[in-house]
């Protein structure tokens, strides 16, 4: 079933209570969202990066999950959630020379975890595993807890190697202008709910959880610039507020891999 009709069979749960044009106005926005001209995934974002001072100690980083954790949307690894995140940690009164790594492929829901994981265990371990996942679990319409059990499952894989996680969840689709309203309200509820679940999942095994929605969708909101040309995936100045939304985990994190 493809994304269209799925989003169609959702809507028509939503119009039982009476909006008889809601189906075919839901359906219809389903369509131009389908056929709406993306952010392509650009694999150059995924090549590993070294940020910050030589002197200073070493932490290897680690994303993985969607495009989000991709960088999509921006053609520079300075300007992913990953590579600001990195600055941020270089920069920090800690100071530290961050290797950064993306093991995300854009597309992917938290079914495809799994493979990511056994990807990020190859080599030297990371000191910090960060998961950006859900986006295509709420519009593929993955059933809400089968995907929190796909999260639960890679974060209990990572704790078990004794790499400390970090969740970031499902962002906001209300601030989403890829969608029209009524569209964007319903994938805004969905979106609420994975991210619910998703906390609870992570949280379960023993994962820093950052609500990436209540910390900056209101940000995300109020200003058109956080997204890029789609609508959809962040620009630069979007995946910099996320950056410092998940700071706070990542340090938390790494002085919990410290310690260990």
């Amino acid at each position: 079933m493809g994304v269209v009709k799925r989003l169609a069979k959702l809507a028509g749960f939503t119009v039982a209570a009476g909006a008889v044009g809601g189906a075919a106005v839901l359906t219809a926005q389903a369509v131009a969202a389908r056929t709406r001209n993306y952010a392509k995934p650009d694999m150059r974002l995924a090549m590993r990066s070294s940020i910050g001072g030589t002197g200073k100690p070493p932490m290897r980083l680690v994303l993985l999950g969607d495009a989000t954790a991709l960088g999509v949307g921006v053609d520079r690894v300075a300007d992913t959630v990953g590579g600001q995140l990195a600055a941020l940690l270089a920069e920090g009164s800690a100071g530290r020379r961050v290797e950064l790594s993306s093991v995300a492929v854009a597309g992917s829901r938290s079914s495809d975890l799994a493979t990511q994981v056994a990807r990020a265990l190859v080599g030297p371990a990371p000191d910090v595993a960060l998961v950006l996942v859900g986006t295509n679990d709420v519009t593929h319409l993955t059933a809400v807890s089968e995907a929190a059990d796909h999260l639960s499952a890679a974060c209990r894989r990572l704790r078990d190697a004794q790499i400390p996680v970090v969740v970031g969840t499902c962002p906001d689709f209300g601030a989403l202008r890829a969608f029209a309203p009524p569209l964007r309200q319903l994938l805004g509820l969905r979106s609420r709910r994975v991210a619910r679940l998703q906390a609870a999942a992570a949280g379960s095994e023993g994962a820093v959880v950052v609500d990436l929605a209540a910390r900056t969708g209101a940000v995300f909101r109020a200003d058109a610039g956080t997204l890029c040309h789609d609508g959809f995936h962040p620009s630069a100045d979007g995946y910099r507020v996320w950056a410092h939304a998940l700071l706070p985990a990542v340090e938390e994190a790494a002085a919990l891999r410290r310690t260990a």
